[in-house]
């Protein structure tokens, strides 16, 4: 708790004093008139000081988000968190985080995208390496989670990268790369939520357990959780037709689009690394003999959410409209004012 609220102050501190650099050499706040501002600089020359003002509320976002290099508190503050916590500093703050992203990147930054756009990518790169290789030697469930959405995270920001090419005939193209961060994005909340739901019901005699070995013989105590928690595991780990497959669909065509091919390529392979921590959790759940089994009861508000998020990750293939849909009104609302 304590590192969260010390690397919390320090990024936000660095994400304000990015701001009053902006505002510093801008002499604007309003997001229409620092686009109008910047883009006059654009063609003038940037000054280094807007530069500056731009990586530190970059990395002041970063944070919030757990990209790296900006990750270091998540897997401790995500083991040590008490479960339902966990939960929310899992999509909540990244929610927020990442639509505060997107809409300064292709709002008032739009025109530096030149500039943004190689770091979106190192950053996207770093995100998706870490989360997949990180993650395989973990024990703790909860500590896997953490790297898993670090590499999440390295996966939808390959759509900003995607919406860094914001210029004339491209336009169209950067609309579709934030299309397809907030489906990702979409997709990776109820996925998530599920999967949580899945882990705050890992107990044994009344008392919270989060080794991943705990989880041995869920198949046979257990069958119907062992199924759902399978089914977002799979989906996590992009198996087809499930909506974790989808969303990445989405990103790595988007990243082909836009010619940008090494950045599919790293996506794809770090893609492939990280389903080997996700089926191991399967693996361990339908081959593996458990000691003594978790408890059975669950909450009838437990068993909802897992209907729901289960349902979605299973019929999104056939139905995924309503998701896509509103993420085109909101990508549409931020390039056409």
């Amino acid at each position: 708790g304590l590192k969260y609220f010390i690397l919390g102050a320090l990024s936000s501190g660095l994400m304000l004093y990015g701001m009053s650099l902006v505002y510093g050499f801008s002499g604007s706040t309003s997001y229409e008139s620092l686009s109008l501002v910047l883009n006059n600089l654009n063609s003038q020359g940037i000054s280094p000081g807007l530069v500056i003002g731009l990586v530190f509320i970059l990395a002041g976002l970063a944070f919030k988000i757990s990209a790296v290099p900006f990750h270091m508190w998540t897997p401790d503050v995500y083991e040590g968190a008490p479960t339902p916590i966990t939960a929310f500093f899992s999509v909540a703050p990244k929610i927020a985080a990442m639509g505060l992203l997107i809409r300064l990147m292709v709002g008032p930054f739009g025109s530096l995208g030149s500039q943004w756009q190689q770091i979106i990518i190192f950053i996207s790169i770093a995100s998706m390496v870490l989360g997949a290789f990180a993650a395989i030697n973990q024990k703790n469930i909860k500590r896997l989670m953490a790297y898993s959405s670090i590499g999440h995270v390295g996966y939808a920001l390959i759509g900003l990268a995607v919406a860094g090419i914001a210029s004339g005939s491209t336009m169209s193209l950067a609309k579709d790369g934030v299309l397809s961060i907030l489906v990702y994005m979409g997709i990776y909340v109820f996925t998530n939520i599920g999967t949580f739901s899945c882990i705050l019901l890992m107990k044994r005699n009344e008392r919270m357990v989060e080794e991943i070995n705990d989880l041995a013989g869920l198949s046979k105590t257990n069958p119907g959780l062992a199924v759902i928690l399978s089914i977002f595991m799979f989906s996590m780990a992009g198996i087809p037709p499930l909506a974790g497959f989808m969303g990445k669909l989405y990103v790595f065509q988007m990243a082909i689009d836009a010619e940008l091919f090494i950045l599919a390529l790293i996506g794809v392979l770090t893609s492939v690394v990280s389903a080997f921590y996700y089926l191991r959790i399967v693996k361990i759940i339908y081959f593996d003999i458990g000691s003594e089994p978790l408890d059975k009861g669950i909450a009838i508000e437990i068993k909802s959410v897992l209907v729901v998020t289960g349902v979605f990750v299973l019929f999104f293939i056939f139905y995924p409209n309503p998701l896509i849909t509103g993420a085109e009104q909101a990508a549409f609302s931020l390039f056409n004012k």
